[in-house]
């Protein structure tokens, strides 16, 4: 494993940005890969490293993409025949160099830790400073009176709403969390700052009544309808928490809530994620064997009645082009179970 990989990773985890660390974990002849072979592929596409010829990109990379839409790692393995039934746990797919052989791949997503943007001096405040930082969050709190010996588990203490610092936050919303909890105090500056960042969830601990008055407060400054909307009042699931530190713990239970109903949907649904694959990562079915193929780097196709077919290997191609009408009623009824 190179060492300029993993200073590259150390970068990349220190600076917050997720990307997947792909290794070669098994290779068999002619693959110029070899085992222990390692590349980081970072969220807007980057490729930094070897994992074999450079047509084994574009299905890694794709994969990376899942693999950071949804968090969790995945072994593919890539062979010129993929087994139609690959052991647990393991991604067949096709190979596309021309030497041949195979590579199984094991890509570990490496994700930022999710952070907790918490406005207010209120014990409410206190108690999900400390109980967020015990979850594994990145906490700030936005406190503008608050004495950072008295926030200890709190990762940065910013001077108010108005903080430059603030902004360092507006490219981190698929993983930022917020919560205003000032009771009263700059209550509107909180919440509007807060939507600004466009974070993934923001609760507002007030009363109903409060919350209706400072929701028509930001009306009129032109705060639109459908952000108010998004706000979680009251905010936390219904536990019937009163002490702070039962409140704290109610709002937690509901971000958890809500990352975990949005890793499932991504998990069932990998085209609701953000990133999209581009043209070049186009795929397409195995009209055969119902292998996903990428059509930029298929080596076997074929035209029938006006319309181009990509295959896995010539083995499925030469079975299309023997009996077509075989294998279209097939790949029509997979194509709608897709």
């Amino acid at each position: 494993m190179r060492s300029e990989i993993l200073q590259l990773a150390a970068e990349l985890a220190r600076r917050g940005e997720p990307f997947v660390l792909a290794v070669v974990v098994r290779r068999e002849s002619y693959s110029s890969a070899q085992q222990g072979d390692t590349a980081v592929i970072t969220a807007d596409g980057g490729y930094h490293g070897w994992l074999g010829g450079n047509c084994t990109q574009p299905t890694v990379k794709r994969e990376a993409r899942r693999a950071l839409a949804d968090g969790r790692p995945r072994l593919i393995s890539l062979s010129p025949e993929p087994p139609r039934e690959p052991p647990p746990g393991v991604t067949a797919l096709p190979m596309t160099c021309h030497s041949g052989g195979s590579v199984d791949i094991y890509l570990e997503p490496v994700l930022p830790a999710p952070r907790l943007l918490l406005f207010g001096p209120s014990p409410a405040a206190r108690a999900l400073a400390q109980l967020g930082k015990a979850m594994g969050y990145l906490v700030d709190v936005v406190d503008p009176a608050a004495d950072r010996a008295a926030l200890p588990t709190a990762d940065r203490v910013l001077a108010g709403p108005s903080a430059p610092e603030l902004g360092t936050l507006a490219g981190s919303s698929e993983s930022l969390f917020a919560v205003v909890a000032t009771m009263g105090e700059s209550d509107e500056d909180s919440v509007a700052a807060a939507l600004a960042l466009k974070p993934v969830y923001l609760g507002v601990v007030a009363s109903r009544k409060r919350f209706a008055l400072l929701r028509e407060t930001l009306l009129g400054r032109g705060v639109p309808a459908e952000a108010l909307d998004r706000i979680q009042n009251p905010a936390g699931l219904d536990i019937g928490a009163q002490l702070p530190e039962e409140v704290a713990l109610s709002i937690l239970a509901e971000i958890v809530q809500l990352r975990k109903a949005r890793a499932t949907q991504l998990a069932r649904d990998p085209a609701s994620a953000p990133a999209k694959a581009s043209d070049a990562e186009r795929e397409e079915l195995d009209p055969v064997c119902g292998m996903t193929v990428v059509v930029a780097t298929a080596r076997h196709k074929a035209d029938h009645e006006g319309r181009t077919w990509y295959f896995c290997n010539a083995r499925c191609r030469e079975k299309f082009l023997a009996s077509p009408a075989r294998y279209l009623a097939g790949s029509a009824a997979a194509q709608g179970a897709r």
